[in-house]
């Protein structure tokens, strides 16, 4: 009976540990202030197909801890899909993918910096940035 105890308080806190891991992370698009774009046109920008935004050049900035989250909810690619859309649109059209940055305080230093710049968080964003969606 002991046994039996101590393997149903091993799986409740097992299960406890695995049910924030398992819980889908929010995204949040950002923008430099001088951008002005909708939550429907993010997905565009980030696979080529939308590069202005009124007179503005567009730089998306890809954000390599919230990579996967951001194309599972927002592109709907999984990354060799996004990998090979960005090597066609590469030869086929002459451009480049996002770049891409190791983390939040990255993506936020070029938004921030950077004229036309979109990117994507996995917090919420401070001050001083365009928050675009929540997804």
């Amino acid at each position: 009976m002991m046994r039996k105890t101590k393997l149903i308080s091993l799986l409740a806190v097992f299960s406890a540990l695995a049910g924030p891991l398992s819980a889908a992370a929010d995204v949040y698009v950002v923008a430099n202030a001088g951008v002005n774009l909708s939550g429907g046109e993010v997905r565009d920008v980030f696979v080529g197909e939308k590069q202005l935004a009124g007179a503005v050049k567009l730089v998306p900035v890809d954000n390599a801890s919230a990579h996967a989250e951001f194309l599972s909810k927002v592109v709907k690619l999984d990354a060799g899909k996004y990998e090979a859309l960005w090597t066609k649109k590469s030869f086929r059209e002459g451009l480049n993918a996002p770049a891409a940055k190791g983390g939040d305080a990255e993506v936020l230093a070029v938004v921030k910096s950077t004229p036309g710049a979109v990117g994507y968080l996995s917090a919420p964003p401070p001050a001083g940035v365009k928050l675009i969606q929540k997804f």
